[in-house]
């Protein structure tokens, strides 16, 4: 039996989601219904391949892959090796590395506090749905205490989303990218700068990030590159 109706909410939307842009829908609902700092689901497909669907900064995004983060990011090793849910604070933090990225995080928005959900499917698919925030610890153990069960039911079905998009062979060569969304893409794939290509499509740059998020979101990509690399490897763009 699920603790809250918030959880009936967000299962409804999540079974309803067809498309990795309506995947990003759910974990913004989800933050906000929980009151949460943010949401990411992150799965890898039988064949490597990466999606995201997430309320990350887009920013912080950036930089993580930029630096690399993910090959010393504490949470992401201690999940390859856990299938149980597991505090942030219960992974090994000791380093410097991992304390000066902790640093870096905080400092882009991240909060400190954290619950990562390790997910596996079938023919090797490795997914984590983390939930954020900055609460306290003593509220964050009551937070955790009484929701805990919620998220491990809706981490399951983002799991089961992901791989019935798999079998389907839901691929982003499907995906209807806008013209402005195209546009930008392109440009940032010929090498333009953000200024240059907002410039060339004669628009600012605050309006040309939303096309690019707006693109990245139905892409399932976890970063802007990412995003790029994607709908050229579909031929959604030529550069």
């Amino acid at each position: 039996m699920l603790a809250t109706s918030m959880a009936e909410v967000v299962l409804d939307k999540l079974e309803q989601a067809d498309t990795l842009e309506k995947l990003y829908e759910v974990t913004f609902l989800m933050r906000d219904g929980y009151g949460l700092k943010h949401v990411v689901y992150y799965w890898v497909n039988s064949i490597g391949e990466n999606y995201g669907a997430g309320t990350l900064p887009p920013d912080w995004a950036e930089r993580y892959v930029e630096k690399g983060y993910n090959k010393i990011d504490p949470v992401v090793l201690g999940c390859f090796q856990r299938f149980d849910p597991c505090n942030w604070k219960d992974f090994d933090w000791s380093s410097k590395v991992a304390r000066d990225f902790m640093k870096d995080a905080i400092d882009h928005g991240i909060g400190t506090q954290g619950l990562a959900i390790p997910l596996r499917g079938p023919n090797g698919q490795y997914a984590v749905l983390s939930v954020n925030d900055t609460r306290n610890d003593e509220e964050w153990e009551t937070f955790v205490r009484e929701n805990k069960r919620d998220f491990m039911i809706i981490a399951h079905v983002f799991n089961k989303k992901g791989l019935e998009f798999e079998e389907r062979g839901a691929d982003v060569s499907t995906t209807k990218l806008s013209p402005r969304e195209l546009s930008a893409l392109t440009y940032l794939a010929r090498g333009m700068s953000r200024m240059q290509a907002a410039h060339q499509m004669k628009i600012s740059e605050h309006t040309l990030r939303v096309y690019i998020e707006s693109a990245r979101h139905k892409l399932g990509a976890l970063n802007t590159t990412h995003a790029v690399a994607r709908a050229l490897n579909n031929g959604l763009i030529v550069a």
